[in-house]
């Protein structure tokens, strides 16, 4: 098997079933990260070639962390602001050495992820049946901050709308770390469209402290970005926060005090860091159970909305209808949790992640070997007009599309999706209509009903 090392590049040995950057970066964890198609390069018949398909960039306080990923191998690169002067290799190996130990962190992988897929699946059967198309998905590690923030827009809100919001918040209130260009994608491909639309260059921002977030005229500007009522909540939160532990003379990458100490809640109990979280301006019980699972180390929390109950409906023998939501109680939203918990055990809250990733309609395509009819047809439409290498540059049917669903649009209770025979025997799970991500309230959709008709319409004929 053969890998193609990118340029600049640094590999760490690591298998796709332990990390899968495709499903962990676009299931709902976080919202920060860009992801850019690349060029596939050609081979010559009879070669077994493995090539990244996608670049995954984040932007830290000091540096913006560059990530592609083959089948066994996860490539790694940082590239920081300009300097005055060079750095020398012994600096700039220390500072590869920070950036591997970030992603040590922020991936956990210290984790054996194909141990608990293992466990889980002698524990639950219906896990056994998606393990296999939906390896590698993990929870992340965030910064505590930015997590609160990030799922208080989550908030009756889909993954497109909170990703945009995020970045507008980083693009208005923290300066710009570095403006990069795109990757290699752009030169090499000869699709003009795409060409079109991508950047020249991309500029990023850090994620802003508490304190550039805590001023009373917040609230108007983030209105006036869209943010509606939750633009009250992060500056009433970010202010509280500020007032209680204070800003404090920040310098270089340093973190603030309200940061420091929302650290410190990963050495609490579950019930005593929840108890704080709670205390903040829209944070509700589902949103502090987020980010006690993605920022504290509590492995063992499920995040609980009303699809999660009706997914215990539906394969975990809870009492109620798998198809009409029923008001979230307090009482509820425990019987839940504990439901599941005693199904996966002490890591319960990552193997949730995996079964509502493998039931959204964004990933009804994911780990699928064949690619889906419109793929194929513009394959056949562009090597007619002499177009073959821009294919390259296009989603792989494995990797998920996220869509947008339309406010005021009817949401029906499931339809379950027509997938090869193969698909089928992997995972039983039900697709639903309305996004079935716990959480946020709505998720981008993959295929619209319309397209669905359409396709049976021609089927028949």
């Amino acid at each position: 098997m053969t890998c193609v090392v990118p340029a600049g590049f640094r590999s760490l040995p690591l298998s796709v079933t332990q990390l899968s950057l495709s499903a962990v970066l676009q299931c709902g964890q976080s919202f920060r990260w860009s992801i850019f198609p690349l060029v596939i390069p050609s081979i010559s018949p009879g070669t077994t070639l493995h090539s990244p398909t996608h670049e995954y960039r984040l932007c830290l306080r000091d540096r913006i962390v560059c990530l592609r990923q083959c089948p066994d191998i996860l490539f790694y690169r940082s590239v920081f602001p300009n300097t005055s002067g060079e750095l020398d290799l012994e600096v700039l190996a220390q500072r590869e050495k920070e950036t591997l130990a970030w992603i040590h962190d922020y991936f956990q992988l210290n984790v054996d992820l194909v141990s608990l897929y293992n466990q889980w699946g002698k524990r639950d059967p219906v896990f056994q049946k998606c393990k296999e198309r939906f390896s590698g998905i993990r929870m992340l590690r965030q910064d505590p901050f930015e997590n609160i923030i990030s799922f208080i827009c989550s908030s009756n809100n889909n993954i497109v709308r909170i990703t945009k919001m995020v970045k507008a918040l980083c693009q208005r209130y923290s300066p710009a770390l570095a403006t990069i260009p795109p990757p290699d994608m752009a030169q090499n491909t000869s699709d003009e469209a795409t060409l079109r639309n991508l950047p020249l260059t991309e500029t990023y921002h850090p994620f802003p402290p508490p304190s550039a977030l805590a001023r009373p005229e917040v609230t108007a500007t983030l209105r006036s970005l869209g943010f509606g009522y939750r633009a009250d909540y992060i500056q009433k939160t970010c202010k509280m926060l500020v007032d209680a532990r204070g800003s404090g003379n920040i310098q270089g990458n340093q973190v603030e005090p309200a940061e420091s100490w929302l650290q410190t809640l990963r050495n609490l109990s579950t019930l005593e860091a929840r108890d704080e979280l709670l205390k903040f301006v829209g944070v509700g019980r589902k949103v502090a159970d987020c980010v006690l699972l993605m920022s504290l180390d509590k492995h063992e929390v499920i995040p609980v909305d009303t699809h999660v109950h009706q997914i215990a409906v539906k394969h975990y023998g809870m009492s109620g209808s798998s198809k009409s939501k029923m008001a979230m109680t307090p009482k509820l939203y425990d019987e839940v949790s504990n439901k599941l918990a005693a199904v996966w055990g002490d890591h319960a809250g990552w193997a949730h992640s995996v079964l509502f990733t493998s039931d959204l309609k964004s990933f009804a395509s994911y780990g699928l070997p064949s690619p889906s009819p419109s793929l194929s047809t513009r394959t056949e439409t562009l090597q007619r007009a002499g177009k073959t290498e821009q294919m390259d540059t296009m989603m792989p049917p494995s990797t998920p599309t996220i869509g947008k669903r339309k406010r005021g649009r009817p949401v029906s209770s499931s339809i379950k999706v027509e997938l090869s025979s193969a698909a089928e025997q992997s995972c039983d799970i039900m697709v639903q209509t309305r996004s079935p991500l716990a959480l946020h309230d709505d998720f981008g959709e993959h295929t619209s009903m319309v397209d669905r008709v359409k396709q049976r319409r021609r089927r028949v004929i």
